[in-house]
């Protein structure tokens, strides 16, 4: 079920923003929509054997768990809802201006993020569609790049799968 907020942009989508860099395990970080309206919060929490994001509501209810899977060779997150994974993002390929995630998404088809991760330019991609782009050229505040999530999609989902490539490409935690 998609958590629709914020403003469309001019193709149909919503446009959010963040903060590159946006924080470390245990901090917590508003997403918002292009025009300042808080709709989502990231809650940085550290546990023992992995760290854990929790993507909220305004009112604190959990829609989704972002864990990172440490023991694994390849750098990995999964997304839970309710206790069960709904996505696990990987680094796929990396070369030295552009670089993929794959993004396998349980019971609906696969997606993949590529383009210059690290710059925050980039797409999402899903069977050759694109479900977002991700671009610091619409924000002049420094740090701050925005998410454009095509309409219809899982606003939500999308988010948390950025949230994930953020931490992944800038080893954070």
């Amino acid at each position: 079920m998609p958590f629709l907020r914020g403003r469309r942009g001019d193709d149909g989508g919503t446009k959010y923003r963040m903060r590159e860099k946006m924080f470390a395990i245990g901090d917590d970080y508003w997403i918002e929509t292009d025009d300042g309206e808080r709709v989502f919060k990231v809650n940085g929490k550290a546990f023992r054997i992995r760290d854990t994001l929790v993507l909220e509501t305004p009112d604190g209810r959990e829609l989704f768990r972002i864990q990172e899977k440490k023991l694994t060779i390849r750098d990995k997150m999964k997304i839970e809802r309710d206790g069960n994974t709904v996505a696990t993002v990987k680094k796929a390929l990396i070369s030295p201006l552009r670089e993929r995630f794959s993004i396998e998404v349980e019971d609906d088809d696969d997606m993949a993020a590529k383009g210059n991760i690290v710059d925050h330019e980039y797409k999402i991609e899903c069977g050759g569609d694109r479900v977002a782009q991700v671009s610091k050229r619409w924000f002049r505040v420094r740090d701050t790049y925005g998410i454009e999530i095509a309409e219809g999609q899982d606003d939500a989902l999308i988010l948390a799968i950025t949230v994930c490539i953020d931490q992944m490409a800038h080893d954070l935690g």
